[in-house]
């Protein structure tokens, strides 16, 4: 499989920012880690793949993507930031039929009614929150919704999984994720209208993205999709999927609940399981070891 990865590129001598990923790779670790069904792993893979432009020009950031909407699937939360890439979702073994047109259907799974909201850690004492209403579930078209109403910044945006009949890394034969990723466009100030004309006759162009994705390169994509429109790609940058919690983050959870629930832990539960969302990891706790963060409470 392809090493999962991001292209930094420009158009129109800097008129236009484009951001194109391959997040193949990142999507199968996060359909093994949940036990994705084949919907739930293509909402996953969008959300991995959407975080990640969205984050991109903001080097250095952590931020938290959540599409709360009113679908069996539940929320959908991904993390993007210097060296992390996870996601979860609540209900990750549901199941929908296809739609007509014979694609997964994530809306449904999702929902069409909640919101989207995005957390940006910017290392500043209070973190910026934003949010918009869902438009559709499917997750590319909310994305740009947000991009436009809360950011203030207009944006196309392309998203898709491929589960193919290849047995990758270990799963069942038929619900592997052979592709997945996406393109997010985004004019800067000064952006001649001929170009957003330009951008506008081509979304057609991205319509399948995971296709495109599975067949050809990004490079090779970026070049295609962008013919006669100045595309310059400034950089690449690794994407992987890796869940950054532990022991010690646990510990800081235990200790957030408080005092009554750490008392009911000791008195009660005689220890605790804690498990991470994102990554499925199971953390044991004795009851002395919750005597210790107790003492450390307030």
């Amino acid at each position: 499989m392809r090493t999962d990865r991001l292209l930094h590129i420009t158009l129109g001598a800097g008129a236009a920012r484009v951001l194109m990923c391959d997040a193949t790779r990142a999507a199968q670790t996060a359909r093994l880690t949940h036990g994705a069904s084949r919907v739930c792993s293509a909402a996953l893979g969008r959300g991995i793949a959407g975080a990640a432009l969205l984050n991109a020009p903001r080097k250095g950031e952590r931020l938290t993507l959540t599409f709360h909407g009113d679908g069996p699937a539940g929320a959908l939360v991904i993390a993007a930031g210097p060296g992390v890439l996870k996601a979860s979702i609540d209900e990750p073994t549901v199941e929908l039929p296809l739609k007509p047109n014979g694609k997964l259907d994530v809306g449904g799974a999702i929902g069409r009614e909640g919101r989207v909201i995005v957390v940006r850690d910017m290392g500043l004492k209070q973190p910026y929150v934003g949010q918009s209403a869902l438009v559709s579930g499917e997750i590319a078209e909310d994305l740009a919704m947000y991009c436009t109403v809360s950011e203030q910044q207009p944006t196309l945006c392309a998203l898709g999984v491929r589960i193919g009949a290849t047995n990758l890394g270990g799963g069942k034969g038929g619900e592997d994720v052979v592709a997945a990723g996406g393109i997010m466009i985004q004019p800067l100030p000064g952006c001649p209208e001929s170009l957003l004309a330009a951008l506008e006759l081509r979304q057609e162009l991205f319509a399948d993205i995971s296709a495109a994705i599975e067949s050809e390169s990004l490079e090779s994509l970026a070049f295609g999709f962008f013919n006669g429109l100045e595309p310059e790609i400034l950089r690449e940058e690794p994407l992987e999927y890796h869940c950054d919690c532990g022991r010690a983050r646990m510990e800081k959870a235990l200790i957030a609940m408080g005092r009554d629930e750490l008392t009911s832990m000791i008195e009660e539960q005689d220890g605790a399981e804690l498990t991470c969302h994102f990554c499925r990891s199971a953390y044991e706790f004795s009851v002395d070891q919750l005597r210790t963060l107790l003492a450390l409470s307030k």
